[in-house]
């Protein structure tokens, strides 16, 4: 993996650290609408995914996960069924397997029914999609990551970055019939957001994505001028310039994704 790979990966791990923002226009009843269509499509299950992660386990890690298991089963205390609950998604989350983290991830999500536990659903399916190279796996975590961004941002429709993170996942693996959702909405949010940082640090990685190495640090720049607590926005730039061929200025915001 050469530095700019991982500075990308380094700024998709705390891409969803911050959960604050996000907006959706579609009435309720046709949101739970395509929720439920592209639920129906998916290829696999997550009983499924389950089974096939508990076989790849060793005998360990088997029993880690089956103690948490067991107190869940144990527990009738809502509360106390949450924090198991988030425990194994952290657990499954060490162990490598992303999409089963999600799952238990988002089982937490219907229970709170928080925009913050949607947020962290969404954030843990789209890690997956990010790290899965099997197409089962990765459309697996794109259906359920934006069934879970759109959860948050109709729970929370006065914060952008739910929608931001939104365009993410369908720049990621875009949809067939709408290959260009992402950069539409993106576009959409920066013209009505012009304030906001991380609706430019989603265009630099947009840009980064197709090589557009001044572009991209034009918009992250723009970001980081706008919000300097972002821990986003140094690890995008490092990549940027990294890409541009500036190895001093890539240095220099490496330097800072490392300390956020």
């Amino acid at each position: 993996m050469n530095k700019a790979q991982i500075f990308t990966v380094l700024a998709a791990v705390v891409l969803f650290s911050g959960l604050y923002f996000g907006f959706d226009t579609k009435p309720d009843k046709q949101k739970v609408t395509e929720r439920s269509r592209a639920l129906k499509g998916e290829s696999t299950s997550f009983a499924t995914l389950l089974e096939e992660a508990t076989a790849q386990l060793s005998e360990k890690q088997a029993i880690q996960v089956a103690d948490v298991e067991k107190q869940i089963k144990a527990t009738t205390e809502e509360e106390q069924r949450i924090k198991l609950l988030k425990s194994l998604s952290g657990l499954w989350y060490d162990l490598g397997h992303l999409a089963v983290s999600g799952g238990f991830a988002e089982q937490v999500a219907e229970l709170e029914n928080a925009d913050s536990s949607w947020s962290v659903a969404g954030g843990t399916f789209f890690s997956g999609l990010l790290a899965e190279k099997d197409p089962t796996l990765r459309q697996f975590c794109a259906i359920h990551a934006v069934n879970a961004f759109e959860s948050a941002a109709s729970l929370a429709p006065e914060k952008v970055e739910h929608r931001v993170n939104l365009a993410l996942v369908w720049a990621e693996n875009p949809p067939p019939d709408n290959p260009m959702q992402a950069v539409l909405m993106l576009r959409e949010l920066e013209s009505k957001h012009p304030e906001n940082a991380s609706v430019y640090n989603a265009l630099g990685r947009l840009a980064i994505k197709t090589n557009q190495w001044q572009r991209a640090i034009e918009r992250l720049e723009k970001a980081w001028s706008l919000d300097k607590r972002n821990p986003n926005t140094p690890c995008l730039l490092a990549t940027a310039y990294n890409g541009a061929g500036n190895i001093e200025k890539a240095t220099e915001y490496a330097t800072l994704c490392k300390g956020k």
